[in-house]
């Protein structure tokens, strides 16, 4: 019985050994520990003994000594994956090396350190900036009717140009010292946010300059010289610029660019120089058609060896900046991408620039992939998530509105249970949006996190996209007539540009995510790569041993602590957090630890083909990407004061963030080629199923939904972000102040309504009714005022525009008639 026991015991030590993480000397001593264990006890014989100590004593001493280990075990490992490691261009490297890793690393390497996350200051706004929000940005949307922007003038107010490019708009990156405005990343995700409430034509217009454009890359690469001279010209608005990067036979896959520049030799002005001809066809460009200086990306070629390196004849992406007129570039036509903001062609034939144009100078001929790699992250990390958080804004606040204003069958349509299914989940994926913004804009200030980057440019616009959708359902035929009433038709029209810009969504989710999240977040596989690819191999294989021997400890040790985890019911994982978070957080590092196990098994069986099977990586990218975005909704929860009111919004997005984890998990296992290991993952991941991880319930579902119909606090910390016009002159402003009266003579309006269709109150029209009803003493005068001033406001706000055929037909250029709502007593239906 004492060897039962002992053997119960030593398997709980090698267990807890493996769980803890414990050193491969640390582990074979256990082992070894055990034996002499059994053997004092009687469980094993001097035969045994040294049958064991036999076969023991050897692999111990290999493995533990690291000089040995690499000549009998590591080095024909290392000839093999050296070997089977496909070659990688310099650019490839670039994009691989580029960027840093962040939060997500930790979700991704499978043993969180929860203190990372929590201990994350969130950027504040400066005095500065916070100005800047309340009065040139408030004032610029004061500015902008979307409506006329888009139907009538097709194009901003020259005004509203003016206007921008005097209050440093288009600067907001660029820092101080050269005049520019130095916001921080979360600054302009703020701004560009909040004119994106007004109108998207606006927000893309100040986006564009902010994000991948010529003067981030200037300010981070530049030589002094172009620092000094295009930096405040692009601060004050005398340069427009656009970049130059896809094209008509590369979008997404912009390494694949076709565009070409050679060095050549040019007599200028009597004395010969270096330069290059370009031949370029760019397409999609923002800003282009009135662009007055121009930053593209070229293949640079030198043929004939001029920059000094005869041996150096493809140099690869470079970045390059000239002006709008130089000769050769044709440049000024639009594209018409269902918004109106400027876009367009630019076309170049034998363009010749000097060497001096490429960005940084001579010496970063070549480096302009890294260059865009990184720079990415602006586009990809601030302002499509700007613009995504901006459309849950304004969907919560205006949905929830209408859900409340809209009655049909004698009920505000937000309490139908069919609506509440739309309106719950608007309410749920807003709050993981901006969730997930913060976090995502101080992580922008800290590094370049390349990876979360991507994640949140795919997801928060797919986020968009469903909240877009729902909203349409809620709203019906008074969202799809367009008109200046409208707050959602442009939204709707213009949802493509964000799902395909920056990279198309499908190929974000499917090659990039986990294709360099993999790599990147990997605590060993980058390491193991570049050993491999060490030129001296000595040193190349002292690198890999460690690291290969490192990643087969990560390996055992996630597989471990995801079945312990998920046998235990996540009772010995770690929260950094008390209260109802605390069970959510011991959830995810479980699904943290299944993550990087199945993701080793994962390439560790299909070696490169994962890449291929698109469909399985990009779930395994699902999983990393939502457990990202449900401790992005920790973290939110938890710094805004644990408040009440948004614990039913918080716990929506986690539980929609696990349920869709536990799906792609699900769906990774089930079709993995190779059903054992499929099998086997599936239960180290589930070892007692799926549970209850379906998503939120109808009952939370139906919580989030009637709190969108009320003012509450995260309703108010929305309303301090989005811009609210008065009276007609804003189609959001309408809805809401509709809403506000609504709420201000409830529930007596209600009691009104029912005492009317009960038969208790009569009368023929609204006003008849009002005073049956104070004659009678079920409500008071000054509620019956209350609804008096209600009524119209309502009617208003339902209604829908109609316009003049000549208006139409002519695209506004023949004023229309101003047809104003009648007023509710003119009307034969009763209240």
């Amino acid at each position: 019985m004492s060897n039962v026991l002992f053997g119960l015991f030593a398997a709980v030590v090698l267990v807890g050994l493996v769980y803890s993480g414990a050193s491969l000397l640390t582990f074979t001593a256990a082992v070894g520990a055990a034996a002499l264990g059994f053997y004092a006890l009687g469980g094993l014989g001097t035969v045994g003994l040294t049958i064991f100590a036999v076969l023991y004593v050897p692999v111990a001493v290999v493995l533990n000594v690291p000089a040995l280990r690499r000549g009998v075990l590591t080095s024909p490992i290392f000839k093999a994956f050296s070997k089977a490691l496909p070659a990688m261009s310099q650019t490839e490297k670039d994009a691989l090396e580029a960027g840093d890793t962040w939060w997500e690393a930790e979700m991704f390497g499978g043993k969180p350190d929860w203190s990372k996350l929590m201990n994350v200051k969130y950027t504040e706004l400066t005095a500065d900036e916070k100005s800047f929000l309340e009065n040139e940005t408030e004032e610029l949307c004061k500015m902008l009717d979307d409506w006329k922007i888009t139907f009538e003038l097709k194009d901003l107010p020259q005004e509203v140009w003016d206007f921008m490019g005097k209050n440093k708009f288009f600067a907001m990156l660029i820092a101080k010292e050269h005049g520019g405005l130095g916001f921080s990343p979360y600054a302009q995700s703020c701004v560009v946010a909040k004119i994106a409430t007004r109108s998207l034509t606006a927000s893309v217009t100040v986006m564009v300059p902010n994000s991948l454009g010529p003067g981030e890359l200037i300010m981070h690469y530049g030589t002094q010289e172009q620092k000094d001279y295009w930096l405040p010209r692009l601060v004050d608005g005398r340069e427009i610029p656009c970049f130059g990067l896809t094209g008509p036979e590369v979008g997404s896959d912009a390494s694949a660019i076709p565009d070409t520049g050679v060095v050549v030799k040019r007599n200028i002005n009597g004395k010969e120089e270096l330069g290059i001809m370009l031949n370029f066809s760019k397409r999609y460009i923002t800003l282009a058609p009135v662009a007055t200086v121009v930053g593209l990306a070229f293949k640079l070629k030198d043929p004939q060896g001029l920059l000094g390196d005869a041996s150096k004849t493809d140099y690869g992406i470079t970045c390059a900046l000239l002006p709008a007129d130089t000769a050769g570039v044709q440049i000024g036509r639009r594209h018409f991408p269902g918004a109106v903001f400027m876009n367009g062609p630019i076309i170049g034939r034998d363009v010749y620039i000097p060497l001096s144009s490429i960005i940084g100078g001579r010496e970063m001929a070549g480096k302009g992939w890294r260059m865009l790699v990184e720079c990415l992250s602006a586009g990809r990390g601030i302002s499509l998530p700007a613009l995504s958080a901006a459309s849950g804004w304004g969907m919560y606040l205006a949905t929830g509105a209408y859900a409340r204003i809209r009655r049909q069958f004698k009920l505000p349509i937000g309490k139908f249970e069919g609506v509440q299914e739309a309106t719950g989940k608007i309410g749920g994926l807003t709050y993981k949006l901006e969730a997930s913004r913060v976090l995502t804009a101080t992580a922008c200030a800290e590094c370049a996190p390349s990876v979360v980057t991507a994640m949140m440019k795919y997801h928060m616009t797919e986020m968009m996209r469903e909240i877009i959708l729902r909203s349409m359902d809620v709203h019906g035929g008074r969202t799809v007539i367009l008109g200046p009433r409208n707050y959602l038709g442009q939204a709707y029209q213009a949802m493509p540009v964000a799902i395909t810009v920056e990279g198309a969504n499908i190929m974000t989710r499917n090659l990039i995510v986990f294709g360099q999240g993999a790599i990147r977040c990997h605590p060993w596989v980058l390491k193991e790569m570049q050993a491999a690819q060490n030129p001296n191999k000595a040193e190349g294989l002292r690198d890999f041993d460690k690291a290969f021997f490192g990643h087969l400890g990560h390996i055992f040790n996630r597989a471990m602590r995801a079945l312990v985890l998920g046998l235990t019911g996540n009772r010995l994982a770690k929260s950094p957090v008390s209260g109802e978070m605390a069970v959510y957080a011991k959830a995810l590092e479980r699904r943290s630890a299944a993550l990087a196990f199945t993701a080793d098994v994962a390439m560790g069986v299909l070696g490169g083909e994962l890449k291929r099977r698109e469909r399985l990586s990009s779930r395994l990218g699902d999983v990393l990407s939502h457990l990202y975005m449900a401790t992005a909704v920790i973290k939110y929860y938890e710094t805004n004061g644990r408040n009440k009111e948004e614990l039913a919004h918080a716990k929506w997005a986690i539980e929609d963030s696990i349920a869709e984890i536990d799906k792609a998990f699900v769906e990774f296992n089930r079709n993995f080629p190779v059903k054992a290991i499929g099998g086997l993952l599936n239960f180290v991941a589930f070892p007692f199923g799926m549970g209850k991880t379906r998503g939120p319930s109808d009952t939370l579902n139906a919580q989030v939904a009637d709190l969108m119909m009320e003012r509450n606090v995260f309703a108010e910390r929305l309303l301090d972000k989005v811009f609210v016009g008065e009276g007609s002159s804003d189609p959001t402003g309408r809805i809401l102040e509709a809403a506000d009266k609504l709420l201000s003579i409830e529930p007596g309006y209600s009691n009104f309504l029912k005492a009317v269709s009960s038969g208790k109150v009569v009368g023929e029209g609204l006003e008849a009714q009002l005073k049956d009803a104070v004659a009678k003493k079920l409500i008071s005068a000054e509620l019956a005022q209350g609804i008096r001033e209600y009524e119209p406001i309502r009617f208003d706000a339902i209604l829908t525009d109609d316009f003049s055929k000549d208006y139409l037909r002519t695209n506004g250029q023949i004023p229309d008639e101003i047809i104003e709502a009648k007023p509710v007593s003119e009307y034969k239906e009763a209240a």
